[in-house]
């Protein structure tokens, strides 16, 4: 599940990098996939977080 999310988040983060050239920051499909980029940190870190309480 890890490396799924890393590799979503990956992908978004390299469709936000190429939109940074064509488009202006309040285009609805950049705040669209920012938000979907947002999710997919914030369900992240609470893998990672899970994992490290965990491990205690």
């Amino acid at each position: 599940m890890e490396k799924k999310l890393l590799k979503r988040i990956e992908a978004l983060r390299q469709k936000l990098n190429k939109f940074e050239l064509t488009r202006n920051l309040v285009d609805s499909e950049v705040v669209e996939v920012s938000q979907q980029l947002d999710k997919l940190l914030n369900q992240y870190q609470r893998v990672v977080s899970y994992q490290q309480l965990s491990f205690w």
